[in-house]
């Protein structure tokens, strides 16, 4: 992962604006919630979060504003924020209305009383009131990265209660009750039922999921791409199996500085991510898996690549072809991380939008190029999947 690691909000950003200022936490300073009691009642959205720092020792808890909101999911939910079009200002604000109960949490031994009422709040489907006490009043202790949602106001919690009755989907139900279904089969059964991603994250995040002597608390930021990782997995098992898409096809799309282009070749199943941000003479980050999964981790592109391969594989496995595929994102004024929800619904988005057919590759970059300021060709030149695609191109040509 590229860009400058910023000490103050633990994450990364495209530049280094100097020893002293984070941007993230810049805009949290002038948005945050003024004067909130150590006792307080709010609407959580419902939302969870589990930290990885100090496993198996890690701090978790409920992100809620404060007061009661119907509409508090949208502080939350990467699919809401892209259904709103809410500007990177909108979001900040949203989440910097969040306080973040926490409690330390261990991993395989959850903490009691706590521990419930996070699990509770993670399985409801609208927001539920619950009442806090908090150890002390909120902090601004700004923590994001890459791959999770900005969190902002953080208090240490000492007591929590749900108030009134928790509604729960009775899919979500009967996975929760279920202690002899693997946590792998009933992520993919709620994301064919139509649950969001989010709301399948926080459930593998809060330990809901799995047989029962397996089952633990993920953090955040692993049950993310654990669930990108699983669903698009299960699609390629039929996707695998189906004949190739007959053109070459392009699909774009934009949502806060991060611009796609997706080109999909007529060609067995890869796929890779090529990112970089848009100038004359860009830096690179690049993953890609031929034919077969990946055994390592996408240490370069990071969550995203596991984002963007689970949209393209919805996508295939919804018009029943496989191809090869390439994504190209280039990054402009994307200064705060968002997480890679965002890039998760834009990559979406992207494949509802009418493609783009050509019959050869020059056609297709001259059109990709109308659209991205940095020179197209050092993009083609990192991809190992264009670089195969012609060898084979020139091969078929050459034996006919």
């Amino acid at each position: 992962m590229g860009g400058h690691y910023c000490k103050y909000c633990k994450g990364w950003h495209p530049k280094f604006y100097g020893d002293g200022y984070c941007p993230l936490q810049n805009q949290f300073k002038l948005f945050q919630t003024k004067d909130i009691n150590v006792n307080f009642s709010g609407s959580s959205p419902p939302d969870i979060f589990v930290g990885r720092h100090n496993y198996p020792s890690v701090f978790s808890g409920i992100l809620s504003p404060v007061g009661h909101d119907d509409e508090s999911n949208r502080m939350s939910d990467p699919e809401e924020w892209f259904k709103s079009k809410l500007s990177s200002d909108d979001i900040l604000f949203k989440r910097s209305q969040l306080v973040y109960s926490r409690f330390v949490n261990n991993i395989k031994n959850p903490n009691g009383r706590l521990n419930d009422v996070m699990q509770e709040v993670s399985m409801a489907y609208k927001p539920c009131d619950v009442e806090f006490n908090l150890k002390k009043r909120p902090t601004i202790n700004v923590n994001t990265d890459a791959v999770a949602n900005p969190l902002g106001n953080v208090a240490p919690l000492r007591k929590a209660k749900v108030i009134g009755n928790v509604k729960i989907a009775k899919k979500v139900d009967y996975f929760v009750d279920d202690i002899h279904l693997k946590s792998a089969d009933a992520v993919v059964d709620l994301h064919k039922s139509g649950f969001s991603v989010s709301s399948v994250i926080k459930l593998l995040s809060a330990g809901l999921l799995g047989i029962k002597p397996q089952r633990k608390l993920v953090p955040s930021r692993w049950s993310t791409t654990a669930v990108d990782d699983t669903i698009s997995k299960h699609l390629l098992s039929n996707i695998r199996d189906y004949p190739w898409i007959n053109d070459i096809m392009v699909f774009s799309d934009e949502y806060l500085g991060n611009h796609y282009e997706i080109l999909l070749l007529p060609r067995s199943w890869s796929f890779e991510v090529i990112e970089a941000k848009a100038n004359m003479d860009p830096h690179f980050w690049h993953d890609y898996e031929i034919v077969f999964n990946r055994k390592k981790y996408a240490g370069d592109v990071t969550g995203a690549y596991y984002s963007n391969k689970l949209a393209v594989t919805e996508y295939l496995n919804e018009i029943k072809r496989q191809a090869s595929v390439v994504f190209f994102r280039e990054i402009n004024n994307y200064e705060v991380p968002l997480g890679v929800g965002i890039l998760r619904e834009v990559s979406r988005n992207a494949f509802r939008k009418k493609f783009r057919r050509f019959n050869n590759l020059k056609e297709a970059f001259e059109d990709i190029q109308t659209r991205i300021k940095s020179p197209f060709f050092k993009y083609v030149a990192k991809s190992k999947i264009i670089e195969e695609y012609k060898k084979q191109t020139s091969l078929r040509s050459f034996i006919q």
